[in-house]
């Protein structure tokens, strides 16, 4: 394990270092370690008085929220949170999520709201978790009250909505939202937000903290499919914080208004929009989750400068443009991550926005950005970027994973940098898979050009065995986006009696378009090699998606497999 820690200075150990094989792109400058809590110390410290977070219309300064955060702090150290300790988040973005179990030495735990029973089961049971803050809305609280007692968590903060709301807002929730509200039981287990947070600042007892200690157990499915705990430390996150401010070449005297409606309990956003924020003292704008015409509205209010977004939200966004108003006046850029961004929709947003979109790509266990075309200069059509400052990239051979190739050859994305995690939370053997000469493999085909840009080709796991042929899906997926008639496309590898597999295409249109599969078909002909062809096309209203946004193709593998099963 001590081999795979988190290297804080990316020209130490070979780390970040270009190889000579050229695989590696150099990587600069140090990226020098520190804690999270910092971030916040230093947005108070240095810029109290401004705007920290707007939430449907309510406004906290940093100011305010550092000393909710001292307060929190104190209740939570009382409470007996303190190093060894795993707190949970089961939250929507709200400011709760600046609570204060970092600054107790503890290690948060982000758990996805919408999970079932037994998803948190398994992950309060595997991460250790015996704190957890979670929304009083009546769903999510009833789930995570009734694994409580056979998961071990001991103690559930319960974080009112209805407190954070604007008053008149907060008095109609309370009114027409009384039946989604969680009633919870006046117990030892059960403590409200509020009442946590009487307590005295000044009873609080620093605690020692290193930057590589773990500061979030960020879970994952990884390469594997099997939920995992990936070890992010404060040095993880602060550098990934750090290496965002490098790339966008500015810091706090920017003054801007960040979007925040991607879910901050995923990594994405809780680098992008919480820690960059706070790290460069901008506002955020909170949104529990993308409805369109909420998010619209608030656009219109607070005219944020940086969007972080999927693609299938930019979709959205393009298609609402078509017919009214978007005021993305202020836009400065949108950085789209999490899945593959075509290129119309890219070209689209840019077209009615006037901001310039970028796309990054990364992974949990690397904070998770490790590339992204820049915000300034050329951005290349279908590419990921080049490294983030103080990040290395290596394509290795997929034969022989020791093997660095040569720029423009495909094979298996690693990485190294500051951002790479400590490794899987009490999985040792999961961690030495995972894990190249110290190199972090993951699990992505692609290759890098001459000026160090980096091009994805497909998922390993993806990739399709036609009689013996490796098929990318990526690549049929955006052959597929160059038809008019297309809006969306996902496509997998189907049982074949002849050729092991071959890839299936489902599609989505656009509004008010029409077109046939075998017109499809015959459009991929001059696109696609024969392998390459779809032996079915399937058009469909709507694609299973993550919660983020994200196409899924799981929901299509389990019923294309089910129907093979007869």
């Amino acid at each position: 394990m001590t081999s795979r820690d988190t290297v804080t200075d990316p020209l130490s150990s070979g780390r970040g270092a270009a190889l000579p094989d050229g695989g590696g792109v150099p990587a600069s400058p140090p990226i020098p370690p520190r804690l999270l809590t910092e971030l916040i110390d230093g947005a108070v410290r240095d810029h109290g008085a401004r705007r920290a977070i707007d939430f449907l219309g309510r406004h906290w300064t940093y100011a305010e929220i550092g000393a909710l955060v001292d307060r929190a702090a104190a209740g939570l150290q009382a409470m007996g949170v303190g190093p060894n300790i795993r707190f949970g988040l089961c939250l929507p973005n709200t400011p709760y999520f600046v609570i204060a179990a970092l600054r107790c030495g503890a290690t948060v735990v982000n758990f996805n709201p919408l999970y079932v029973e037994h998803e948190l089961r398994h992950q309060i049971r595997d991460s250790g978790t015996t704190v957890m803050a979670v929304i009083d809305v009546a769903s999510i609280h009833a789930k995570v009250a009734a694994v409580a007692e056979e998961s071990g968590l001991e103690k559930i903060i319960v974080c009112p909505l209805a407190d954070i709301l604007p008053p008149f807002t907060s008095l109609l929730y309370r009114l027409f939202k009384r039946s989604e509200i969680a009633r919870w039981p006046a117990d030892a287990r059960h403590m409200a937000f509020r009442d946590l947070t009487t307590a005295d600042p000044a009873s609080f007892k620093p605690v020692a903290i290193d930057p590589n200690d773990v500061a979030v157990l960020q879970y994952t499915g990884g390469t594997t499919g099997v939920p995992k705990g990936a070890m992010l430390t404060h040095a993880n996150l602060t550098a990934n914080s750090r290496q965002m401010t490098l790339h966008v070449g500015h810091g706090a005297e920017a003054n801007d208004r960040i979007m925040g409606v991607l879910p901050m309990f995923h990594v994405f956003a809780l680098t992008t929009v919480l820690n960059f924020s706070v790290d460069t003292a901008a506002e955020m704008i909170l949104l529990p989750r993308f409805e369109l015409k909420q998010f619209l509205k608030t656009v219109k209010r607070t005219r944020p400068t940086k969007l972080l977004a999927v693609p299938t939200m930019l979709t959205a966004l393009n298609k609402a443009a078509a017919t009214q108003d978007v005021h993305f006046d202020d836009l400065d850029f949108v950085v789209s991550g999490g899945a593959p961004l075509p290129f119309d929709v890219r070209q689209e947003f840019e077209r009615v926005t006037g901001a310039r979109v970028v796309e990054g790509y990364g992974l949990s266990e690397t904070s998770p950005i490790l590339t992204c075309n820049p915000i300034t200069g050329v951005v290349k059509d279908n590419s990921a970027g080049p490294p983030f400052p103080g990040t290395t990239l290596e394509i290795r051979s997929l034969d022989d994973p020791h093997k660095i190739l040569p720029q423009g050859e495909r094979g298996e994305v690693c990485a190294r940098g500051p951002q790479v995690m400590k490794g899987y939370w009490n999985k040792p053997e999961e961690t030495d898979k995972v894990f190249v000469d110290g190199a972090i493999r993951t699990g992505d085909v692609g290759y890098l050009d001459e000026d160090g840009y980096l091009f994805l080709v497909d998922r390993i796991k993806d990739v399709i065995i036609c009689g013996g042929y490796n098929v990318y899906p990526r690549v049929i997926e955006e052959a597929l986006y160059e038809h008019p008639a297309i809006l969306e496309a996902v496509v997998i590898g189907v049982k074949d009696d002849y050729r092991g597999q071959a890839p299936k295409a489902f599609v989505v249109l656009r509004p008010g378009q029409s077109v046939s599969t075998s017109e499809i078909a015959e459009f991929l002909k001059t696109r696609l090699s024969k392998i390459e062809l779809p032996r079915e096309i399937e058009i469909r209203q709507s694609l299973p998606k993550t919660l983020i946004g994200k196409l899924s193709k799981k929901e299509l593998v389990a019923e294309e497999a089910k129907k093979a099963a007869g």
